[in-house]
């Protein structure tokens, strides 16, 4: 075996996809393999590079310290991958301009948001992209995206620097999207000059159990000085208003959210100035991948569609 004939690409991303699924048989799901090819393929792996590349944790197993370094340096490897492909088809593509196909997944409210509207301004603007979209709520757009499944996700974040602590991936911030509070038409606070989070401290909260929403309720509720009592949990905006205007309880509601769904009946919305809370949407692609054609094209015309979006609203 020659000596660089043992870093096997097709084994290297079976070992970091079981490092982000955590099991054997996670691994082999997502992978559409047996979970006995895996274990073989990860054990031929190891031979090759003579190293442990796992150990035994009770029922399961876990990456050796050994493991994480091959894969630390298997990460520089991919990304070059993904920048030869953007090369490559740069070099296909130059005498004929920006052409391919790049699949978006994107989370409910920005398809008709953002990604529509940029499907819209490429036919016209870069008419050999062609756009597929998958709608993906946040979490799942990232392991579309690292599965290969997506070309670039749309996602949420608390923050307007998003976390980069997985090297997967290259973030690009689109925009700042602010939090309004959505009461019943009835509620004490309906007309009142201003609305601060701290006033509905003992409100009954309506948001999802668990995701990137629910962690930015959360966070903007304990910014304000208190945790936020879920009185029920729902994820879609339609639901979620249609609780608020039976006065069932309130609820942050995304401006972007309000513009696609509207409010519904028996609802009011309050602009919250003085906490300002804003949940951040954020472009991913993998890294080394932002430099094919018809990437960079999307992007771009995300950019652009976020600066007309924040443009248009106030806050």
């Amino acid at each position: 075996m020659a000596e660089h004939d043992k870093w096997d690409i097709k084994k290297l991303i079976i070992l970091r996809t079981l490092r982000e699924r955590g099991t054997v048989t996670a691994t082999a799901q997502a992978l559409l393999l047996t979970p006995s090819a895996v274990s073989q393929q990860l054990t031929n792996l190891a031979k090759q590079l003579g190293v442990p590349l796992l150990e035994a944790q009770g029922r399961r197993v876990r990456l050796t310290g050994a493991a994480h370094l091959v894969l630390r340096h298997a990460e520089a490897v991919f990304e070059q991958l993904e920048r030869a492909d953007a090369e490559l088809a740069a070099y296909t593509n130059g005498e004929v301009g920006e052409v391919g196909e790049v699949r978006v997944g994107a989370f409910s409210t920005a398809v008709p948001a953002l990604v529509v509207p940029v499907v819209r301004a490429l036919r016209v603007a870069r008419p050999g992209v062609r756009v597929q979209v998958r709608e993906a709520e946040a979490g799942e757009a990232y392991e579309l995206l690292g599965a290969g499944e997506v070309d670039l996700a749309l996602s949420l974040a608390a923050r307007a620097v998003p976390d980069a602590g997985d090297g997967r991936f290259t973030r690009v911030p689109l925009l700042a999207d602010p939090l309004d509070v959505a009461l019943p038409v009835d509620h004490v606070l309906a007309g009142a000059a201003e609305v601060r989070l701290a006033d509905l401290a003992g409100e009954s909260w309506i948001f999802g159990g668990s995701g990137a929403w629910s962690d930015i309720t959360r966070g903007a509720c304990e910014a304000a000085g208190f945790a936020p009592r879920q009185g029920h949990s729902a994820a879609g905006w339609t639901a979620i208003l249609a609780m608020v205007g039976a006065g069932m309880g309130v609820a942050l509601v995304p401006r972007m959210a309000l513009a696609v769904a509207g409010r519904g009946d028996g609802v009011v919305t309050r602009a919250l100035d003085a906490d300002r809370p804003r949940r951040h949407v954020v472009a991913a692609v993998r890294r080394g991948g932002e430099g094919a054609p018809a990437v960079a094209s999307v992007l771009d015309a995300l950019r652009a569609e976020a600066r007309a979006l924040t443009a248009r609203r106030p806050g």
